[in-house]
């Protein structure tokens, strides 16, 4: 493969704005215009026939026709079904994910020529189910994703070029530790990563992929909402319709509030009036609890990662969100300096992004790579085991979250009764000691054990988990020749047929209707 001729793509796929990049001739990333002409893709899509819209029309279909437009399908990814039906169908947020894609690269594609290998970044904080969702994603959107990159991660990297860490000299630059604050419009993600020459380590994770600056406008249209209530008797958000657009009004009050100590929402409905002035401290007042879980996460990270705030040289702002002053007053609170903004909030992950592909572009055509990324699980691997105190199951940890990777980890446990013919192993991701609140994502049978096998059987699992995510188990039980190695595959919610006929539909081609 020759890297010159196939161009080292990014894609910055986010919650309710999308990014492009690619490596121009001088290795520097540089964002691409969608066919709009904007740097930002609203990541909305307007379901229309048996194909689909995304972008600005599909926003614009929001104040007519709202129940054929989907918003925030990647808060959703790793679930069957998107919450609602779009034009009288249930759709997976993978296959919502995919038209977006499919346009993201459409629009580039006319820029930068054909192509189908890019990097796409999902947050640090997703589990393996999200995380093989949005693979799926790229799959039946026609692309080949050459990797996955954690957005505060590629946001480094990012800020690592800008800083000179990928010049020739870099090995003489001084190590700086810095904390990435990724605060986008539906995820947030706090990552502790180390710059050392062209090296960057994660040392610890954390984040809340149910936390964004949607929560922010919901407070918003909420409070709006109730103040039109009570003067008039009626609950706008009670028609789609009317909710669409005063959730539109409030995400540009939110803006508002960030340029300005006030601001003044104007809204209609039904022919009654609405004039609401709301302060910057107000909005403050109204938000401080999902600020508060911001500040609850990033110290949790800082301290996972065994460092203090005299430790971290930089905190780096990302994402959209960060630009609201009462997050930039938090940060500067909690660590005693000004919080760098350096990179571009919207662009810097889609720009860290096609820095790994162009990476990963040239160690295949057997260059040597200019940078290495060294990450850290963002959630604990275990086995489902019997507790004998309780005989209840309980998740036995094998590889805890914020461990380096690549790892290799073991545990001992024992059979349960005598004569067992077999051993379930059972996989989950999650932090919790009860396996029904982790996520399971594999299992694997040891079969035809003898017969006269005694209980108490000593049984080791061994975890070998790759920086790309590949999961390797091999079980052996103690004094028999058994032994199963097995190559964990992400659990997905969709199969091969689905994939594929998806993967055709989303392309334009026709298919029959019993395959969906």
């Amino acid at each position: 493969m020759d890297s010159r001729k196939t161009p080292a793509i990014g894609i910055d796929l986010g919650t309710t704005y999308s990014v492009v990049a690619r490596l121009d001739e001088t290795g520097r990333p540089v964002s691409l215009v969608n066919a709009e002409g904007d740097l930002l893709t609203p990541s909305v899509v307007l379901v229309e026939g048996e194909g689909a819209i995304v972008g600005k029309e599909a926003v614009k279909a929001l104040g007519s026709e709202p129940e054929h437009v989907a918003q925030c399908a990647k808060r959703e990814v790793g679930n069957d079904l998107f919450h609602q039906p779009l034009a009288g169908r249930n759709y997976p947020p993978e296959v919502l994910e995919a038209w977006i894609l499919k346009k993201l690269h459409d629009d580039a594609a006319l820029q930068v020529g054909p192509f189908r290998q890019v990097v796409i970044t999902v947050p640090a904080y997703f589990d393996e189910v999200r995380r093989k969702a949005t693979q799926d994603a790229g799959y039946m959107a026609g692309l080949e994703l050459l990797d996955i990159i954690n957005e505060p991660t590629a946001a480094a990297v990012a800020f690592g070029y800008q800083q000179g860490f990928f010049r020739p000299n870099a090995s003489s630059r001084e190590k700086q530790n810095i904390l990435v604050y990724d605060l986008g419009g539906g995820t947030f993600d706090v990552t502790v990563m180390q710059l050392a020459g062209g090296t960057f380590t994660a040392l610890a994770t954390d984040g809340d992929v149910q936390l964004g600056g949607r929560d922010w406008d919901q407070r918003l249209v909420n409070f709006a909402a109730a103040e039109f209530q009570q003067r008039h008797g009626t609950d706008p958000r009670h028609d789609s319709v009317a909710a669409a657009r005063l959730w539109r009004e409030c995400e540009d009050l939110k803006r508002t509030l960030s340029a300005r100590p006030r601001g003044l929402l104007t809204y209609e409905f039904q022919g009654l009036p609405l004039q609401l002035e709301i302060t910057r401290e107000q909005f403050a007042d109204l938000t401080h609890d999902l600020l508060e879980r911001t500040r609850f996460t990033t110290v949790q990270a800082l301290a996972a990662a065994k460092l203090t705030w005299s430790d971290i040289q930089r905190v780096l702002l990302v994402g959209g969100s960060t630009r609201m002053p009462m997050v930039v007053d938090l940060l500067r609170q909690l660590s005693g300096r000004e919080p760098d903004r350096s990179v571009s909030a919207d662009e810097a992950v889609a720009h860290g992004a096609a820095l790994h592909a162009g990476i990963l572009l040239a160690k295949s055509a057997g260059k040597r790579p200019k940078f290495t990324v060294r990450n850290v699980n963002s959630h604990s691997l275990g086995v489902v085991a019997n507790d004998p105190a309780t005989q209840r199951e309980r998740n036995a940890i094998v590889i805890p979250r914020n461990s380096p990777l690549p790892i290799a980890a073991r545990r001992r446990f024992k059979t349960s009764k005598t004569g067992q013919n077999s051993i379930l192993v059972r996989i989950v991701e999650g932090e919790s000691a009860s396996p029904d609140a982790c996520t399971p994502i594999g299992r694997c049978v040891v079969r035809e054990l003898p017969a006269d096998l005694a209980a108490g059987t000593p049984i080791e699992v061994a975890f070998r988990y790759e920086a790309n995510g590949r999961l390797t188990i091999t079980v052996k039980v103690s004094g028999t020749d058994r032994k199963l190695t097995h190559e964990l595959t992400r659990a997905s919610g969709l199969g091969d047929a689905e994939r594929n006929a998806w993967r055709r539909r989303i392309a334009g081609d026709d298919i029959a209707a019993d395959e969906l």
